[in-house]
């Protein structure tokens, strides 16, 4: 009889970024890779609207920037939020002034649109982790029952339905979306 071990040997964060990126997505935390979801219809249409909603109305003002499926890595943890915002101010940039490749600090904002097959608890616990970095805001978007979980610092969650309005950062308050209104982009 032969033993198998099924312990996985951990890994370096610097040997997780030599891999080769996947499709999806895999994320580094304590030695541990984990592949995020596909995305399916419903998280698909909420994060191309909503960060093209928030880049129109930030972008010709430079206040901040939305990357969807950026790696940010920071803290000793690789993620793929499925939006990270960074306020112009704090958007990594080469030498020439361009937008880096690398993003090796924390988002001020983070948006998470729930996946059928995700466990809501490892993707708080991925929120919980940023806020502790920095991030200032977190939204866990939850398509099955139409409501957001918002997160911030130093306070407890609070979830938002129907007529709500989301809160964003300070330098966006422009944005005044209802978690409704989101959600009624999904109805073609």
């Amino acid at each position: 009889m032969v033993a198998v071990s099924l312990i996985k040997p951990k890994i370096t964060l610097e040997e997780f970024l030599e891999l080769p990126e996947t499709k999806p997505y895999c994320e580094y935390f304590n030695g541990e890779i984990e592949q995020k979801p596909m995305p399916q219809g419903e998280h698909s249409t909420i994060q191309i609207r909503l960060g093209t909603t928030i880049n129109e109305l930030v972008l010709p003002k430079k206040l901040a920037h939305v990357f969807t499926e950026l790696r940010c890595t920071f803290g000793g943890r690789s993620i793929v939020p499925d939006i990270a915002v960074y306020t112009w101010n704090r958007i990594p940039k080469t030498e020439k002034g361009r937008i880096a490749n690398r993003f090796e600090v924390h988002p001020d904002w983070i948006i998470e649109i729930l996946s059928p097959e995700q466990s809501a608890n490892k993707v708080i616990k991925k929120i919980i982790f940023c806020l502790k970095q920095g991030t200032k805001l977190a939204w866990l978007i939850d398509p099955q029952d139409d409501s957001v979980m918002v997160f911030q610092a130093d306070q407890f969650p609070e979830i938002k339905s129907d007529e709500d309005i989301l809160p964003v950062l300070d330098c966006l308050n422009e944005l005044q979306l209802s978690v409704k209104e989101m959600f009624s982009w999904l109805n073609i």
